[in-house]
């Protein structure tokens, strides 16, 4: 079979620029799995993506013009039906070989196999494999349909009467195998070699294109185009370095970089200016103005202040830049100029003089309004405050949680609500309130994603907490816990951040203990939420689970510290996991575990039978004796350890138990006759049990 490289292109109206990089990534990789699976691409074809604001294209090395014959077998029907009493066939057989166009003169070659319960008649082949263009066709049409497009629009062909969903209009189709066209179809459109490049820039227009190899070079030769999103996102990345003034650089965002490159085909960048007056408005809120609806790259300089200069990724490349640079710093004036008139206006009304008018803010239809919810985040955040500071804390706390919410009533966070705490420390410092609690207006939504830093004082470390626990607790009394991938309220992340500070923080508090106070603060304003509290918990418990596997710990490890959690405080959790993963690794490990393992089970299977107590005298074989003069020994310097919070020696003691341990099992019985001996032996492992698991459940790590 001949191979040649392979070009698909599907030229269309402005794809969604937030979409577009995985629109192109899916477009080709799914183009590859779907000629791999028709036998047209090996397991060695490389795919090249191409995605442009107006194309969708894959380059796919080494396809065949014809995939290998296949062998196929096929079921015809069950043996009593297909064959009469005497084994000839019968007309139903005859019937459906006549309909599948096979000779009745293969009677003689079909096979008899088991399906199920009964015979069955096969007929086995071998078939032509699919041709390039039966096998691209399917692989087209099965590449569109598993598009992850975020929002299909129908649009009507040239004919005026046929329907297509997708994307966007498509205009053009091209299909090149080497420099040959393949005939197939998409979306009301014929493949050809002609394409379009640059709207404006191309030195061709339409491209012809040679061969599926030129398409790249001569896309950006004759089309303008730089075609591959990676290489036009590398291009930007250059271009902004090398345009940025000495001592400045753009400001660090990855996902407005993404969006730029889906914005442009030929990006050209620029550097402007603004007026510096506007320098006065707090830097969040102009960097927002201009990422957000400019899409423009504000400079900041060493010590990441903003300046009044800004770059703009052009998609044109005039002689003259002076008429693309005006414009654009004409547009952004007025958007700068709204940010200021809502920073100014908003800072003639105090904060504190905001807070009545949460409540007629709706927050939710079941808890009633953003003034009640304030309310109950002010009670838990003076009983956090309280328990971590004293009387002074949680009357510090309690006046942050007041302010906390009072920007969402704000001019400037209405337009920005990414700005909401942000602006509350702006706002808080302009009248006159004090830098921590200021700061704690602003980190009480912290952290709001995965990296992000955590509160930078105690007073918002009270309302970080405050806030999530009411968050939860509040939104699982009344059945809004999220299912399966659905989470609306980000329940999951609030509980992520709960367990951040809490552990990087090192808090002394237990989620059952926090959470219990939030229910009873519900309870107490008459929300029923005590169903809540074992629900909550386990969330928490659930979430801090996941993290750890994510973090590369080991299920078993996980659920052997998780199992003690009832004297666990969460700031703990990561130096007992730790300990218990340095014990795993031990060589006594494994065998330990499998003996707590046996120790639980023979004390689960006995409960009631024995005490806590032991009687040396009572000890008949040396085993016991044994067993029981380490387990004093090792139990004493393990507890020694575990008072000074040295987890990790704690447990290496306990491998001086394997071999006493050991010898116990192999020469002692447990459940003899005597019910004073086999209470003695069951007293003797329940000390057992007790030294063995004060840090974790040992018994986890057994497989």
């Amino acid at each position: 079979m001949a191979t040649k490289n392979l070009l698909v292109e599907l030229l269309v109206e402005e794809l969604p620029p937030k979409a577009l990089k995985t629109l192109g990534a899916s477009f080709a990789h799914a183009l590859l799995e779907n000629l791999q699976a028709h036998g047209l691409a090996s397991e060695h074809s490389a795919v090249t993506a191409f995605a442009t604001p107006r194309r969708l294209g894959a380059h796919v090395s080494t396809v065949r013009n014809q995939a290998d014959k296949r062998a196929v077998s096929q079921k015809l029907m069950p043996v009593s039906v297909g064959l009469d009493a005497q084994g000839q066939a019968t007309a139903a057989l005859l019937k459906k070989l006549t309909s599948l166009g096979i000779d009745v003169s293969v009677l003689p070659q079909l096979k008899r196999q088991m399906d199920g319960k009964s015979e069955a008649l096969y007929f086995d082949s071998v078939v032509a494999g699919a041709t390039l263009a039966e096998g691209l066709q399917k692989s087209i049409d099965e590449t569109l349909a598993r598009l992850p497009i975020p929002k299909v629009m129908q649009y009507q062909l040239e004919d005026g009467w046929t329907s297509v969903n997708f994307v966007r209009p498509a205009h053009s189709l091209v299909a090149l195998w080497g420099a040959e066209v393949v005939p197939v179809q998409a979306l009301g459109l014929h493949a050809g070699r002609h394409t379009q490049g640059h709207r404006f820039a191309a030195a061709i227009n339409p491209v012809v294109l040679q061969d599926a190899d030129h398409y790249e070079r001569q896309m950006q030769e004759q089309g303008a185009v730089i075609a591959s999103f990676s290489a036009r996102h590398g291009e930007i990345a250059r271009q902004l370095s090398a345009a940025a003034p000495q001592g400045l650089e753009p400001i660090d965002d990855a996902s407005l970089l993404d969006e730029v490159t889906a914005l442009v085909e030929r990006p050209h960048v620029l550097l402007c200016r603004f007026d510096p007056e506007f320098l006065a408005v707090p830097q969040e809120c102009l960097v927002l103005t201009m990422k957000a609806n400019q899409k423009y790259f504000p400079l900041v300089d060493a010590d990441g202040k903003l300046t009044n200069k800004f770059l703009v990724v052009s998609n044109i490349q005039p002689d003259d830049a002076s008429r693309v640079v005006s414009g654009n710093e004409r547009v952004v004036r007025p958007r700068l100029a709204d940010a200021k008139f809502f920073f100014d206006k908003d800072r003639q009304i105090p904060l504190k003089d905001r807070v009545d008018g949460l409540d007629k803010v709706v927050y939710h239809a079941k808890l009633g309004t953003m003034g009640q919810r304030v309310q109950r985040v002010r009670s838990i955040a003076q009983a956090i405050g309280r328990q971590l500071g004293g009387d002074t804390l949680a009357a510090q706390s309690d006046h942050a949680a007041m302010l906390a919410k009072a920007d969402l009533l704000t001019d400037m966070v209405g337009e920005f609500p990414e700005l909401q705490g942000t602006m509350g420390r702006y706002y808080a410092l302009h009248d006159g309130e004090t830098n921590e609690v200021a700061d704690a207006i602003e980190d009480h939504y912290k952290p709001r994603f995965a990296g992000d830093t955590l509160p930078r004082g105690e007073i918002g470390v009270v309302l970080a907490l405050a806030d999530k626990l009411e968050i939860l607790v509040g939104l699982f009394s009344v059945g809004q816990a999220p299912t399966g991938d659905k989470d609306p309220f980000a329940l999951r992340r609030h509980a992520l951040g709960l367990i951040r500070v809490l552990i990087e923080r090192d808090l002394p508090f237990k989620v059952e203990h926090l959470v219990g106070e939030t229910v009873g603060i519900f309870d107490r304003r008459g929300l029923a939420a005590t169903g809540s509290l074992t629900a909550v918990t386990e969330f928490v418990y659930g979430r801090l689970a996941a993290s750890l596997r994510d973090q590369g710990y080991s299920a078993q490890e996980v659920e052997a510290v998780l199992a003690r959690r009832d004297d666990l405080p969460f700031k703990e959790t990561f130096k007992r996991i730790e300990a218990v993963r340095v014990f795993s690794q031990m060589p006594e490990s494994a065998s330990l575990a499998a003996a707590n393992k046996r120790v639980q089970n023979i004390l689960n299977k006995t409960e009631g039978a024995w005490g806590h107590s032991v009687d040396v005298a009572r000890f008949e074989q040396p085993a016991e004796q044994a067993l029981h003069d380490a387990l004093l020994y090792v139990d004493q310097r393990a507890q020694a350890a575990l008072g000074r919070g040295d987890y990790t020696e704690s447990l290496q003691e306990l491998t001086a138990l394997k071999a006493p341990v050991d010898t116990f099992f192999d020469s002692v019985m447990v459940n003899v006759e005597d019910n004073a001996m086999r209470a003695n032996r069951l007293g003797l492992l329940a000390l057992l049990h007790g030294a063995m698991n004060r840090v974790a459940d040992l018994s986890k790590l057994a497989t």
